[in-house]
């Protein structure tokens, strides 16, 4: 005979069967199928602080719920350069400062952007600075220093990848070896456009934007909106694959301002990252199954916010170096998957939950 004790402990369990699981399920992480990764080339927290005080208190990247931290040291110094960095983030290994796209054996690591290409998902990178520079380089190039622009630049050749708008042409056109690499993208079925105006209206097809002849002027200089239309030119022709994409964009100089110690070239250069920040994020609501991330490769110019006001924009800003710090740098996240940036992580482990979102695998 069943005795009652028996018949709760079976209803207990029924009730863990039917209740409890799905409960586990739905913790479940959600895969986006598109990743748009924002590198902000020397923005620490005090940088991004700065921004937000000069406008007036109103940023997109306030919007961000997932936030955590990174730690940039590299395998050769405490204090990273960006080629280590956006090596660690693009390939998942630490390396020596100096180095693209190879681990600290100068063996050749591969790249997120690589690993995309290779399952056909589209690709693109967009910087304000040359293209063939260090960060945006690290993730289509693999040469032993990050001074070997030429190399690099023949890299973009082989890297797979479908849009990138950013400065270099020199590198492409006037090279000691003489090579017309421009020629060799238009075999290669790129559009390349040295001019905004036709990179603006381009909507679908490979893209070759080259800006400028080496870097970007900066937002003080008169660059205008290069950055944020670059960035929704290249959300324009890569969203049309429905395999996903990835896109890097980088905004290089908040990194040149630290090194300047110049406060109100400082503030529009991440005021205008974060409006490249907010096309990402006006494309990722609309279509659901976008993770963005926003990060940068390290601090520089050891920041400190000593006074300001909201009201006004104003702030006043001191620095501690004219060179990087070791100082760790925020993360933000935004779209499925976001909740894993939380905390504080290693810089190589974003690339590996990266590959985990996109369902990339080493082995392929």
């Amino acid at each position: 005979m069943i005795s009652f004790r028996f018949l709760r402990i079976l209803t207990l369990a029924l009730f863990a069967v039917v209740v409890l699981i799905p409960v586990h399920a739905q913790k479940k992480t959600a895969r986006p199928d598109n990743i748009i990764l924002l590198i902000g080339d020397g923005m620490g927290v005090a940088q991004v602080y700065a921004g937000l005080t000069a406008n007036h208190g109103v940023l997109n990247i306030s919007k961000f719920k997932s936030i955590g931290f990174c730690l940039t040291y590299s395998a050769s110094d405490y204090i990273t350069d960006s080629g280590a960095s956006g090596t660690a983030i693009s390939t998942g290994y630490k390396t020596y400062n100096g180095a693209i796209g190879v681990d600290s054996d100068t063996i050749v690591r591969k790249t997120i952007l690589e690993y995309a290409a290779d399952k056909g998902l589209s690709t693109g990178l967009v910087s304000t600075s040359a293209i063939t520079h260090a960060t945006p380089a690290s993730f289509v190039a693999h040469q032993a220093s990050r001074e070997y622009y030429e190399n690099i630049a023949r890299d973009f050749l082989n890297s797979g990848i479908d849009v990138f708008i950013g400065g270099g042409k020199n590198h492409f056109t006037v090279r000691k070896d003489s090579l017309d690499l421009v020629k060799a993208l238009r075999q290669k079925g790129y559009l390349v456009s040295f001019s905004m105006d036709t990179i603006r209206q381009v909507r679908q097809g490979k893209l070759a934007g080259l800006t400028a002849a080496e870097h970007n002027p900066s937002m003080v200089a008169g660059r205008g909106d290069m950055l944020p239309v670059a960035t929704q030119t290249a959300i324009n022709i890569l969203s049309g694959n429905k395999k996903g994409f990835f896109l890097m964009v980088e905004g290089s100089q908040i990194d040149w301002a630290g090194h300047a110690n110049n406060g109100e070239s400082l503030v529009r250069e991440v005021i205008d990252f974060d409006k490249a920040i907010g096309r990402a994020l006006d494309f990722a609501a609309k279509d659901g199954n976008t993770l963005v991330i926003v990060t940068a490769d390290h601090e520089t110019g050891g920041l400190s916010i000593v006074d300001g006001n909201f009201k006004e924009g104003a702030v006043t800003t001191k620095f501690s170096t004219l060179d990087h710090t070791g100082i760790m740098v925020p993360v933000f996240a935004w779209g499925p998957g976001a909740e894993l940036f939380q905390g504080i992580q290693e810089n190589t482990a974003l690339f590996d939950i990266m590959m985990r979102m996109l369902q990339l695998s080493k082995t392929q």
